[in-house]
């Protein structure tokens, strides 16, 4: 594996001229598992690049830490036919992992696979601390800048992507999986390995917004999420409650805004 996030596979193209043979630039998808002081805690599918930032990330988006600095380390390395992310986190914050325990049997596109009881995983989302306005214009920037910085998806068109914008649509950061929440986890590792996310913005999708995207918004921090497709009935509830403005359905000049929508000006 390349690790770069595409592979080159052979393939063959069959039109009404006949048939073709071609190599095809395809995304990587390979289990990853995140390993906690030496206990495996969650085996995801997931685009092998930028595994520090995506470790980091879920870690903070899914509360199994509460800052950046109570995780002491990371290594990434092959195992087997997938990856291993060894994490050295806080003593306190692995005892609080413990009494937990669930397993995640991720799966592409599903964030809540093996969690053990209705109350994790409708768990309450804070409030964001001081929300910032998002301007249409600021939005409308942010997503139209997202696929030149889609590297993976240009050459396979497989790949999900999140980007953080500062509250002008300048996309300061961008990452990419096969996974939705994946993306937006890489995102959230690499906001946290810089100050880029401490002035405010807001995150844009390149995909469907549901509640574990929400979720992982609030955590960043974020005034907004904005999505290019639809949103969900608890993505909506949840963004209400968080105080993030929901914006989706982003594309050819318009926009709709689902929750906060006081806070998305003209």
């Amino acid at each position: 594996m390349s690790h770069d996030g595409s592979v080159r596979r052979p393939a063959r193209r069959l039109t009404a001229r006949g048939m073709e043979a071609l190599e095809e630039t395809v995304a990587e998808e390979v289990a990853v598992a995140l390993v906690y002081n030496g206990i495996s805690h969650a085996v995801m599918m997931a685009t092998p690049c930028d595994l520090e930032d995506f470790a980091r990330g879920f870690s903070l988006t899914e509360r199994i830490v509460g800052k950046p600095s109570e995780i002491y380390d990371i290594e990434v390395e092959p195992a087997g036919r997938g990856m291993e992310v060894k994490l050295e986190i806080a003593a306190q914050r692995m005892a609080g992992l413990q009494e937990r325990r669930r397993t995640l049997a991720g799966r592409t596109g599903c964030g809540l696979c093996g969690v053990d009881s209705l109350d994790a995983a409708l768990r309450a989302v804070p409030a964001v601390s001081q929300p910032r306005p998002v301007s249409r214009p600021a939005i409308e920037r942010a997503i139209a800048a997202l696929p030149a910085q889609q590297r993976i998806n240009r050459s396979s068109g497989a790949t999900h992507a999140a980007g953080w914008a500062s509250l002008d649509g300048t996309l300061l950061a961008v990452r990419e999986d096969v996974g939705r929440h994946n993306a937006l986890d890489k995102l959230a590792g690499a906001l946290a390995r810089s100050d880029a996310a401490a002035a405010g913005g807001f995150v844009v999708v390149t995909s469907r917004c549901s509640y574990e995207m929400v979720q992982k918004a609030a955590a960043i921090g974020a005034s907004a999420i904005a999505a290019v497709s639809a949103p969900t009935s608890l993505a909506i509830e949840t963004a209400e409650q968080a105080g993030i403005a929901l914006v989706a359905f982003v594309r050819e000049g318009r926009l709709t805004v689902y929750a906060c929508a006081d806070r998305i000006t003209a």
